[in-house]
């Protein structure tokens, strides 16, 4: 009798465990939305042609703006993403809430939106724009420093939240055992602080630059499309689409490879720091 009601709550487990079918079937379904384009798209890559297509003026000229200003981008974000993700973590101010809300706002803003806002702020005539070309003569639309501009503003948020998590999270009692014995604040920051938070400011720095390097509405909008100026890869792909689809293609490819890479180098490290 034992050996039976063992063998019948063993049955009972097994089928606790196994999935109810129609969750099986959305998930695949879900799946499948994620899975199907990126099909589509391998299975119209043009192989053989592969490597001539990837050494035209068009890939080259592109890809050399991109790695040129997705980098610069990722390096601005450190410069001032990480205090800013410093100040939203540790210090406690009247409006943090709305100032964490507009940091993150180009996560879910079309990044169309987010080319237009810079471009009535920093364009020809815009509200600092116009005073800065007048004094300076600088004009950022339509060039290399709006692309990473455009990048930086559309990327950036993605290091601060992740950073700013990750000292959240922190336990501060190394920081104090460190001023405690006469470490002065930039010791404890460079010595205790960035060490302790650095797989996530490593997962942040590579998700920004991936996102900037991918970005394309904010920077169509604000720098503009000019081969060898502010043409990226993404906006290379939106002009073969209508003149070479082989290009696109083979373009589209290495952006896939790229992030896909990425996201899979990172595993669930950016996502334990939301």
């Amino acid at each position: 009798m034992g050996f039976i009601a063992l063998t019948t709550e063993r049955r009972e487990a097994e089928r606790a465990r196994r999935p109810p079918v129609l969750l099986v079937v959305l998930g695949v379904l879900g799946l499948a939305v994620f899975a199907v384009p990126f099909i589509g798209l391998l299975s119209r890559v043009p192989w053989t042609d592969l490597p001539e297509l990837l050494s035209s003026d068009l890939v080259t000229d592109a890809l050399r703006l991109s790695m040129v200003t997705s980098l610069t981008a990722t390096l601005v974000a450190v410069l001032i993403g990480v205090p800013l993700a410093w100040i939203l973590a540790r210090l406690e101010f009247p409006g943090r809430s709305l100032v964490r809300g507009l940091v993150t706002l180009p996560l879910v803003l079309p990044p169309v939106v987010g080319g237009a806002a810079l471009l009535f702020a920093l364009g020809r005539r815009g509200l600092i724009g116009e005073p800065l070309n007048q004094a300076t003569g600088l004009l950022l639309p339509f060039s290399t420093s709006g692309v990473v501009l455009a990048n930086t503003f559309v990327a950036m948020p993605f290091l601060v939240i992740t950073v700013e998590g990750a000292l959240r999270n922190l336990d501060r009692r190394y920081e104090g055992a460190a001023s405690s014995l006469g470490a002065g604040q930039w010791t404890v920051l460079r010595r205790i602080t960035l060490p302790m938070i650095g797989p996530s400011l490593v997962a942040g720095l590579v998700l920004t630059w991936a996102r900037a390097l991918g970005e394309f509405g904010a920077t169509i909008t604000f720098a503009g499309n000019l081969q060898g100026r502010t043409q990226t890869l993404p906006l290379a792909v939106f002009v073969a689409l209508e003149s070479d689809r082989d290009v696109a293609v083979a373009l589209s490819l290495v952006m896939v490879v790229v992030s896909l890479a990425v996201l899979v180098a990172l595993r669930e490290r950016w996502w334990k720091a939301l």
